[in-house]
């Protein structure tokens, strides 16, 4: 595959990403500022760590972007390896760190990396290089596939991290069946999931109480339905319009973590339904522009790496939305792109940078706007189911001729003795 120039990637894309990373900025200061200030000393301690991440994130996205898709696939399985040491290194006294009961950080000394935020794409690397090596359309490797997706939801169980357990395997399932594993496997699987999911909540008293407080979290409005109630308070306030920027009462130590995983609350507060309105279109508009990737990959590899990239953008997304309205339990799931978190913001932008080689090294003949590729594809099915009529007309006319050539011979050889015996007796 050849390359195109400089900037001959998905521009649509990357400025998307860089543009949502920009607005977090601005968001996270104006969540943490007084927070910050009260526990750093620092107005700007999220945003300058913020910052000093996204710096990193872009440059990680351009230096990845000119990298060709094949190379990638050659690291996917150290990629991944690298991935579960990581998540396992959590778990060692004195380099693990240990918040709010949960061991998800990894202590470098001078600052800390969440494993998990780099492990997911890593996972989505690997199954995406095995499915396109060994494929899925038998049962035993569908099963070797959730085998390697499973693991990594195992170790993030071990944090725990219910959470970014079930946008993993979510995404897990969603490359299965773009891989093209068979529903009946699919289903087939699915079944005893949902029932390990089910014994998985109740197994932990902190999640029964979560969902109880979902149902109704006026029951417990100082403990756990304390956070969902506040995030209602937010975007009540914010209405249609919102009550203006930096201008949120509930980032005055009312709204827990309103800076990371409910900061569209505070985003909802401050530019009220159409701010987040328009905060949702950017990420619609980076998750169909990573979806036509998908669509114009050349290679089965780039196609399946796509397709993982923008599910767990999308999961997560929706996932963190869903909470912060109320519409699924309350989970810690940062926004990509916008919530604070270094790790997080980095890996994102890096995954980013994995898009865009996919659509640098795209054959220019499949680089076409997405509804010309659709119109394409539906031309060449129909082209395809008319080849096919008119293929099966001539075969059944050719079986036609061929009965009817073979009726004719025998017929013919049947009348020829009644012939010379009529000629001998007539003679």
């Amino acid at each position: 595959m050849k390359a195109r120039g400089f900037f001959g990637f998905d521009k649509t894309l990357a400025v998307s990403a860089v543009l949502l990373s920009c607005l977090g900025l601005v968001f996270i200061y104006s969540a943490s500022s007084y927070s910050a200030e009260i526990y750093f000393g620092d107005a700007f301690h999220y945003v300058e760590t913020q910052a000093v991440a996204l710096v990193l994130g872009v440059a990680a996205m351009l230096a990845i972007s000119f990298v060709p898709p094949e190379k990638i696939g050659k690291f996917s399985v150290w990629l991944y390896v690298a991935g579960l040491i990581l998540l396992v290194a959590v778990f060692i006294p004195g380099l693990g760190v240990e918040s709010y009961g949960a061991k998800r950080w990894i202590n470098l000394g001078f600052f800390t990396v969440q494993p998990s935020e780099f492990a997911k794409f890593a996972m989505v690397l690997f199954l995406a290089d095995f499915a396109a090596r060994k494929g899925v359309h038998t049962f035993p490797r569908a099963l070797v596939f959730l085998a390697a997706g499973g693991l990594v939801c195992l170790l993030l169980l071990l944090e725990p991290n219910m959470s970014i357990t079930v946008c993993v395997g979510a995404v897990t399932f969603v490359m299965l069946f773009v891989a093209g594993a068979k529903p009946r496997h699919i289903v087939v699987v699915l079944i005893p999931v949902f029932v390990a999911g089910i014994a998985l909540l109740f197994a932990e008293p902190y999640r029964v109480r979560r969902l109880l407080a979902f149902v109704n979290p006026w029951d417990s409005p100082l403990d756990e339905g304390y956070q969902l109630i506040q995030s209602y308070y937010a975007l009540g306030s914010g209405g249609l319009f919102g009550v203006g920027l930096f201008n949120s009462r509930q980032k005055f130590l009312f709204l827990p973590f309103a800076e990371s995983d409910f900061i569209m609350s505070v985003i909802g507060e401050e530019t009220g339904f159409f701010g987040m309105l328009a905060i949702t279109a950017i990420f619609v508009v980076v998750v169909v522009r990573g979806a036509v990737i998908a669509l114009r990959a050349t290679d089965r590899f780039s196609c399946y790496t796509a397709a993982g990239i923008t599910a767990v953008i999308a999961v997560q997304t929706v996932f963190n939305i869903a909470v912060v309205c109320g519409a699924v339990p309350p989970t810690g799931l940062p926004l990509p792109f916008v919530s604070a978190g270094g790790t997080s913001l980095v890996a994102y932008l890096a995954a980013v940078g994995v898009l865009l080689s996919i659509s640098r090294y795209a054959n220019s003949s499949v680089f076409l706007p997405f509804g010309a590729r659709v119109g394409k594809w539906f031309e060449k099915q129909t082209r395809e189911r008319a080849d096919a009529r008119t293929t099966i007309r001539g075969n059944a006319r050719a079986r036609d001729s061929a009965h009817m050539e073979r009726a004719h011979n025998g017929n013919a050889g049947a009348a020829t003795p009644m012939t010379a015996a009529d000629t001998e007796t007539g003679a």
